[in-house]
C-alpha cells in the first residue's frame, strides 16, 4: 500500500499522440497537488516541441514543478542524453542516487558538446517536424479503412486507428516496412509515427503515397 509522494505530467503526451497539456490544467493539477502535499514532476522529453507549437518557454511550464526532465536525443537529434533540473538540494540527492546505482560517465565532454549543439540549433526547427506529421496524419485520414482526425495533431506524434481493415497492426506495420517505412504500435488497433530531422520533407511526401497504397490493399 504505497503512499502517493508524487504526480508525473509528460508533455507533450506521448500515448495522447504528441498532445500538449495546456497552462490551465497543469495549473489545475498543481493546485490539487499543493493542496494534498505532494510533489510535482514534469516528463518533458518532449517539452521543446510543446514549446515551438504553442508560443510558451520552457521555463514558464517548468515553473509548475518541482523537477524536470528533458532529452537532447529525441526531437533535437543529439545522439545520447538527458537532463534533470530541479533544486540544489533535490540536484544533490539525485547524484547520491546516481552514484548508488552505478550511473554517470567519465570523459562525456563530447555527448555534452553534441547536447549543447542541439539546443542551440534545433529547437526551432522543431516546426519542420510538426509540419510533416500533419501530412502524414492527411495521409491516414484519406486512407480507407483508417481512423484519425488531423486536427488532432499537434506536434510530431501521430496516432491513427486501424481497426476497420481488419487486420492487424503487425501486417500493416511489415507492408509498410518492405517499401521503407518503419513505423510502430500503440496499441492492438493503432499505428504510430514520429517525424524527427532525420526524416527529409521528401521521405514524408513518399510515405504519405505509401500509407495510400498499403490501406488501399486491405479494403
Amino acid at each position: 500500500m504505497p503512499r502517493t509522494r508524487l504526480v508525473c505530467l509528460e508533455n507533450t503526451h506521448n500515448r495522447a499522440g504528441g498532445t500538449i497539456y495546456p497552462l490551465r490544467v497543469i495549473e489545475e493539477i498543481e493546485a490539487l497537488a499543493r493542496e494534498k502535499k505532494l510533489k510535482m514532476h514534469l516528463d518533458g522529453a518532449r517539452l521543446w516541441n510543446a514549446c515551438v507549437a504553442t508560443g510558451i518557454a520552457p521555463a514558464t511550464y517548468a515553473g509548475f514543478f518541482d523537477s524536470v526532465s528533458v532529452c537532447l536525443s529525441k526531437g533535437l537529434g543529439a545522439p545520447v542524453g538527458s537532463v534533470i533540473a530541479g533544486s540544489r538540494e533535490f540536484i544533490d540527492s539525485a547524484r547520491h542516487y546516481r552514484k548508488i546505482f552505478g550511473g554517470g560517465m567519465r570523459q562525456a565532454g563530447i555527448l555534452a558538446a553534441a547536447g549543447l549543439y542541439a539546443l542551440d540549433h534545433n529547437i526551432a526547427r522543431l516546426q519542420e517536424d510538426h509540419e510533416k506529421a500533419k501530412i502524414l496524419a492527411g495521409a491516414l485520414a484519406r486512407a480507407k479503412g483508417c481512423t484519425i482526425d488531423p486536427n488532432s495533431v499537434e506536434t510530431n506524434i501521430v496516432i491513427a486507428d486501424i481497426s476497420r481493415t481488419g487486420v492487424g497492426t503487425s501486417l500493416i506495420i511489415e507492408k509498410l516496412k518492405e517499401k521503407g517505412v518503419l513505423i510502430g504500435d500503440a496499441g492492438t488497433t493503432r499505428i504510430r509515427f514520429v517525424t524527427h530531422l532525420d526524416v527529409s520533407l521528401e521521405h514524408v511526401q513518399t510515405a504519405a503515397r505509401y500509407i495510400e497504397e498499403v490501406f488501399a490493399g486491405f479494403t
